[in-house]
């Protein structure tokens, strides 16, 4: 398959009140034309911070990228110009952000917001913007959009504000689209509806699909490959139903065992014991001996942390005996 987008040992920090967090620590990764890549893990695990850093969203100070490379299209987008970045992001690169109601902008009509990506982008006048805007909220499944071209986000539900959100990413035809909790606070009759959009959308326009969540349940009907992130690592990835199937690490399988309808009726919803640890410290060893119920934690690694190593093929995992016991 042919690869868009090529992570190489990205490390970022941020500077806070009680020391630097390293929350992300030397995380590679690659995405392929029209896949869709989940990324899963706990809150804090790393995963938004990852993917904030491809387009530079985070803020300098106090985050800080100390190494790493973001290969797209040759560009590493870690040393290109803010110029040359901004013609990339929201253009060739877009992203859908975990609350619609605070990314959007309540001064601002939702038809402007949708149809402003086309005027500095494209440099379309604000008739043409406006037809393509149309469109595209009749894309998305919004009722009326001659009616909710002129409305303003406190106008919209919430899952219309999500497909809003969709619609303004997609709306310049990226080649990579990037999903941060695309379904938070949503029920789940719309999250379903948002999720099913965003891969018909993906298959329509060939865009290929990086998928943040905590949820396995979520992305094992619409990931092509499952990254597993835990304190700011990757811990396993391999592509969905070889993972699903075939889970090598303790915490995969927690993951997986905490999924409400993996649990038998009348039985105790399983849950992860304890914290995710504090990353204002050096990790020595292996970061989930702690919470580990699902391997030997006695075997676990405590001198360095572990490796990545390929167990089957492209089938990676951390090579910690106590994790994979």
């Amino acid at each position: 398959m042919e690869t868009i987008l090529d992570v190489k040992n990205l490390d970022v920090s941020f500077q806070t009140d009680y020391g630097v967090t390293h929350a992300v620590r030397d995380v590679s990764f690659q995405l392929h034309k029209n896949e869709t890549l989940g990324i899963v893990g706990e809150s804090g695990s790393g995963k938004s911070v990852s993917c904030y850093s491809l387009i530079r969203l985070l803020q300098s100070p106090p985050a800080k990228i100390n190494k790493g490379q973001i290969l797209f299209d040759g560009t590493d987008l870690l040393q290109c110009s803010e110029k040359h970045l901004q013609g990339i992001r929201g253009k060739r690169i877009s992203m859908i952000f975990q609350d619609p109601m605070t990314s959007l902008n309540p001064y601002l009509t939702i038809g402007d917001q949708i149809a402003e990506p086309l005027i500095i982008h494209d440099k379309l006048s604000k008739k043409e913007a406006k037809i393509r805007a149309l469109e595209q909220l009749e894309k998305v499944g919004i009722k009326n959009p001659h009616l909710r071209y002129d409305q303003y986000p406190h106008e919209f539900s919430g899952g219309m504000r999500q497909r809003v959100m969709i619609a303004m990413a997609l709306i310049t035809r990226p080649e990579i689209l990037i999903a941060d909790e695309p379904t938070t606070a949503l029920d789940v009759s719309i999250q379903k509806q948002v999720l099913e959009l965003i891969n018909e959308l993906k298959q329509d326009l060939g865009t290929s699909v990086i998928l943040i969540t905590h949820d396995l349940g979520v992305v094992k009907h619409y990931a092509d490959r499952i990254n597993v992130m835990y304190a700011g690592r990757i811990i396993e990835s391999a592509p969905t139903l070889e993972l699903l199937n075939n889970p090598a690490h303790a915490y995969t399988k927690a993951l997986m065992r905490s999924i409400p309808c993996a649990q038998a009726k009348g039985e105790k919803l399983y849950t992860i014991p304890g914290l995710p640890p504090n990353l204002n410290n050096p990790v020595v060893g292996c970061s989930f001996k702690p919470r580990n119920t699902l391997g030997n934690p006695a075997l676990c690694s405590v001198d360095e942390e572990p490796a990545l190593v390929e167990i089957s093929p492209d089938h990676w995992v951390q090579n910690c005996p106590g994790c994979l016991a």
